[in-house]
């Protein structure tokens, strides 16, 4: 493993995309005007603490968004219990800390500490589902039939406590094991069926390598491929259930905020099946870009190289607000239907919006005002921060790949060619995983091929390779 001996720390990425290092004092001061007692919070709510919720997170997270617990129904089919924080409860509509999550938009991530949406009192402390810890939130219960498909959804406030924090590895070891926390002992069943009707509706999964930075107690880097695991897209299924199903309430009631996608052009499909062909990759009669994907070794290289292909499907994605019209696009492509965010409020601002018009749907009440003055802005607000969030993300890696490789110039790496043209190539290189550019010609795409690194620029954060 390659380690970045004396590299500095990420200072000039956050003057460079002029990232807040704290929150302005008005935030600050309503922020501890608002985290009290949570039994205050108490009227109107169902007491909800009694029910066994645990949350599924990285280690050492603290901003938890959602803790579940699923239990098989005596009927058949499952119920999901979804407890997610409640925002609402804390950030007054037009106050100083609304204000700013709107400039902020989402919470961003760097090695060294996250830049966060809302005041850490409040997003780590009380508005995060900590376990042990009674906390408002809105609890999402969805029933499922046998095959896994919702049957009837409720939304309503409650209080929660969470009872254990687990991370996806301590999860994933005691399912392994055969010794699941009692809480989540219905997961991997509801989490089968789930990716099998995602399949079945047309969802596109990538299982593109996902690059991780590490740091060491030396103080180094490093980058490494974070595993995604079995729990991790199971985890994810009960979030994306959810979404959907705050979707099928707005797109019924007329009135909210979805994530969209548009579907992929005739001619990109046509395009990937030629890519697919050129690779050797058979593509049954029949089946369905999904059913492609879903059925490839993720570990060989030719899989890697149409998984890369196929984000040229996956373009256009936004938000689509809408209220007493129909919108313009209802469905996320990627996902095979529509689809919202609700599930992480303390992290995503559109979440805390469109949870208050599910709320108001569903309980026969009219949407609030303030939520609905807000959807019209919402899609700018987050097509904004998505893009922010990509190129902080991008450019941090691209740190990190040039301080890693700065001191091995010259030398030959193994790399797959994931996408080629005629005088350059899209690599990756497994070790230390980074993702780059390679000039040179015939690329042999899906092919393995050795590259020489010809320059590291720690200060532009550009690295780049030839053919060997």
């Amino acid at each position: 493993m390659i380690r970045t001996p004396g590299a500095g720390d990420f200072a000039s990425l956050r003057a460079e995309f002029e990232l807040p290092e704290s929150f302005p004092a008005e935030v600050l001061a309503e922020a501890g005007s608002v985290a009290g007692d949570p039994a205050e919070f108490a009227g109107g709510r169902e007491d909800a603490t009694g029910l066994p919720f645990v949350t599924i997170d990285p280690p050492g997270a603290k901003d938890l968004d959602q803790a579940m617990l699923i239990e098989r129904r005596p009927s058949g089919g499952f119920r999901v219990r979804y407890a997610i924080a409640d925002l609402t409860a804390f950030v007054p509509p037009g106050g100083p800390i609304d204000r700013e999550a709107r400039r902020r938009g989402q919470t961003l991530y760097l090695p060294d500490g996250n830049v966060p949406l809302h005041p850490p009192e409040l997003s780590e402390g009380a508005a995060s589902l900590l376990p042990g810890s009674v906390r408002p939130a809105v609890l999402w219960t969805i029933d499922t039939d046998s095959g896994g498909e919702p049957t009837a959804v409720r939304v309503h406030r409650a209080l929660v406590r969470s009872v254990e924090r687990f991370d996806y590895d301590s999860v994933q070891a005691a399912i392994d094991a055969g010794e699941p926390h009692p809480s989540i002992a219905a997961l991997p069943a509801l989490g089968r069926l789930r990716r099998e009707l995602a399949v079945a509706r047309g969802a596109v999964e990538l299982q593109l390598p996902e690059q991780e930075i590490v740091a060491t107690e030396d103080g180094d880097w490093l980058l490494a491929q974070r595993p995604r695991n079995e729990v991790d897209a199971w985890n994810a299924e009960i979030s994306l259930l959810t979404g959907m199903s705050a979707a099928s309430i707005m797109l019924e009631a007329g009135v909210g905020v979805l994530r969209t996608l548009p579907d992929a052009e005739p001619d990109a499909v046509d395009w990937l099946r030629r890519s697919a062909r050129a690779l050797g990759i058979d593509w049954p009669e029949g089946a369905s870009v999904a059913e492609l994907l879903s059925g490839l070794d993720p570990e060989r290289p030719e899989s890697l190289a149409l998984y890369a292909g196929t984000t040229r499907l996956l373009r256009g994605a936004g938000y689509t607000a809408f209220d007493g019209t129909d919108p313009e696009i209802a469905t996320h492509a990627g996902i095979g239907g529509p689809y919202a965010h609700v599930t992480a409020p303390i992290r995503r601002l559109v979440d805390r919006f469109a949870t208050e018009v599910c709320l108001a749907v569903t309980h026969g009440r009219p949407v609030p005002d303030w939520v609905r003055a807000a959807l019209a802005e919402l899609p700018e607000l987050m097509n904004a921060s998505d893009t922010r969030a990509s190129r902080v993300e991008r450019a941090c890696l691209d740190q990190v790949e040039s301080w890693i490789l700065a001191e091995h110039i010259g030398r030959t790496f193994d790399a797959v060619v994931l996408r080629a043209e005629e005088t350059r190539a899209e690599i990756l290189i497994e070790d230390p995983p980074v993702l780059g550019r390679c000039t040179g010609t015939g690329f042999p795409e899906g092919g393995r091929i050795p590259v020489r690194l010809t320059a590291a620029d720690t200060v532009n954060r550009k690295v780049s390779f030839e053919r060997a």
